[in-house]
């Protein structure tokens, strides 16, 4: 495939002043955003340069995927541990896994000697999916933010968060178990016994003073300098605002300053970067804001960090060889064909183009003659901004959208519960209250999405590997459910799992970057589907430098870069690998290529 190179020579030179990152901060400095922005370079850079003024600092990891471990360049644990090369700096990571185990066990306890076996496994299947993890990490994470008393030798706390999606989700647990309580005094749903959130409400409300004091917490927006991940910022910006947190910043990361004016590359990536940012949506073009130069080199360790903070030294001229001759978009096209009708669901990391690889398959897939759904369970998906230009008059385009596909059980439920008396009727509306609930309505709806593959192809652009992870664990316990239950399975059943786990009905391709962060959470996705009995079908390696051909100095360095992630990718992870370079316009018929 040829990259796409024409565009006009301009330099980025953004509005937003360089980034100072030795600024008077608060003690509490929470870093979100999407995917793939760099939010743990920035926060990692912002705590060594915190550290390096003398003060004591302690950064934290509450996402699933971090590899703040990686740059740091020191192993981290769930307790403090002190950083190679820093002094005063501490890092913690918060497993997850780890906390909901725990928080399962805390919950459990004074249940499994009293009710019967039936009961606590009824419960234990309550207490098993994504959304006890997210309480239980929310909970590590109140002990350190609402609590005084906790990290109280620290002068400032960093928190690298998970991205948008799930930051959101945490910080609104403060405000949601509240209302909960207040609301449903009797209720447990999914959250486990009432006992196991009374306990902490007093935490808890703590946590929602701290964030919304500006004195002691600002929020950091992270965000690269491209349409979507500023789309997401935004709403970010907006849903914290609603939940009382005001005290925000916002930091263009990975800014091309100074392109080579003879290389296309370079200026068409660089314009892309000025129009994003001459199109700086509300609430963001109100904000304090700062950017972040892009940097060739591979972030790992203190020094690399003060690379970063000190702004030091250009790359030297790397030289790189064009990866081996691989399949594009369209090759893949061709083999789901041959293959026949089924699901193809296309998986990864935020900010990798999942969205537009999944809708130029689908394209590609109509254009060849096939019956085509294409479909998205990712709530901030917009397939309208990679189609806007794209005849969709061959495939149906379907949304699962988490509100309405939630308004829709809610009624569903409570209209075949006319027959209740008040008082039933009421259990029922307070346990359709569950913060879970909606959970449970997209799965139900992704179940009917799988279905449609047995007679045509279907194509389901998924959310980012968190909510992803959160579907599966919802799919794993209703076949569990339905398999424990069935008196008379007799091969009639096929759940949704066992969809899935078909290689001849689903295929799952994962997409990435030719980056650490992005392959190492895709090579950590394909791991978790495995222990699920799914193997995935191959990987799309999106947006390639490497593809390009580019001699500017700070993308040469980053392609050549890109040569041990794709080696790996093509020896390690997959029989299968298709690659789309880096385009200036990635839109479906680009990504597609001829």
């Amino acid at each position: 495939m040829e990259p796409q190179t024409t565009a006009p020579h301009l330099p980025v030179t953004p509005a937003l002043e360089p980034i100072d990152w030795h600024a008077p901060a608060t003690r509490h400095l929470l870093f979100t955003g999407k995917g793939g922005v760099g939010k743990t370079t920035v926060a990692a850079a912002t705590a060594v340069a915190l550290a390096d003024q003398g003060r004591r600092v302690l950064i934290v990891s509450t996402d699933p995927a971090s590899n703040l471990d990686d740059v740091l360049g020191t192993p981290l644990g769930q307790t403090p541990t002190p950083v190679h090369g820093v002094v005063g700096l501490d890092g913690v990571n918060i497993d997850p896994e780890a906390a909901a185990h725990d928080y399962r066990e805390r919950t459990l306890a004074p249940f499994r000697e009293v009710v019967p076996a039936a009961d606590l496994a009824s419960m234990e299947e309550q207490l098993a999916g994504q959304c006890t993890v997210e309480i239980a990490a929310f909970d590590e994470f109140s002990l350190l933010l609402g609590s005084e008393a906790n990290a109280s030798d620290y002068d400032h706390i960093v928190f690298d968060t998970a991205p948008t999606g799930h930051t959101l989700r945490l910080l609104s647990l403060p405000a949601a178990w509240s209302d909960y309580l207040v609301d449903s005094p009797a209720g447990a749903s999914c959250l486990g016994p009432l006992a196991a959130l009374e306990e902490k409400r007093q935490l808890y409300e703590g946590t929602v003073a701290a964030l919304s004091d500006s004195t002691r917490t600002t929020v950091m927006l992270v965000s690269r300098p491209e349409r979507s991940a500023l789309r997401e910022a935004a709403r970010a910006a907006s849903e914290l605002a609603a939940l009382g947190v005001e005290n925000q910043r916002l930091i263009i990361n990975g800014v091309l300053e100074h392109p080579a004016p003879d290389d296309a590359i370079a200026t068409a990536y660089a314009h892309r970067q000025r129009a994003a940012l001459d199109a700086l949506p509300a609430p963001l073009d109100g904000l304090p804001g700062t950017r972040v130069p892009l940097s060739g080199i591979e972030i790992t360790g203190a020094e690399a960090l003060r690379h970063i903070i000190g702004g030091t030294g250009a790359p030297d001229q790397a030289r790189f060889e064009p990866p081996s001759q691989v399949g594009g978009v369209h090759a893949l096209v061709a083999e789901l064909l041959e293959a026949g009708p089924g699901v193809t669901m296309v998986m990864g990391k935020g900010g990798v183009g999942k969205t537009t690889v999944a809708a130029a398959v689908a394209v590609g897939l109509a254009r060849a003659g096939a019956d085509v759904h294409l479909a998205t369970t990712d709530p901030a998906g917009r397939f309208s901004d990679v189609l806007d230009d794209t005849d969709t008059s061959e495939l149906e385009v379907t949304s699962i959208d988490p509100a309405a596909e939630l308004q829709r059980y809610v009624d569903t439920k409570l209209r075949s519960a006319r027959d209740l008396d008040p008082q039933q009727r009421a259990l029922l509306e307070e346990d359709l209250r569950s913060p879970c609930t909606e959970e449970i309505a997209v799965f139900q709806a992704f179940a009917g999405v799988l279905r449609d593959g047995r007679r045509r192809h279907v194509v389901v652009d998924t959310a980012p590997s968190g909510h992803t992870l959160m579907l599966l664990d919802q799919t794993g316990a209703y076949h569990r459910e339905v398999m424990r239950t069935s008196t008379d399975v007799g091969g009639r059943i096929t759940t949704p799992l066992m969809r899935i786990q078909n290689p001849s009905f689903t295929r799952v391709v994962l997409v990435t970057l030719a980056e650490s962060t992005p392959v190492q959470e895709a090579s950590e996705l394909q791991d978790d589907l495995r222990r699920a009995d799914i193997e995935p079908y191959g990987w799309v390696v999106n947006a390639s430098l490497s593809a390009t051909g580019t001699t500017d100095g700070v993308l040469a360095q980053r392609a050549a870069n890109e040569r041990h992630h794709l080696e790996r990718v093509q020896t390690e992870l997959s029989s299968r690998t298709w690659l789309v370079p880096w385009l200036a316009e990635p839109d479906v018929d680009t990504v597609l290529g001829p």
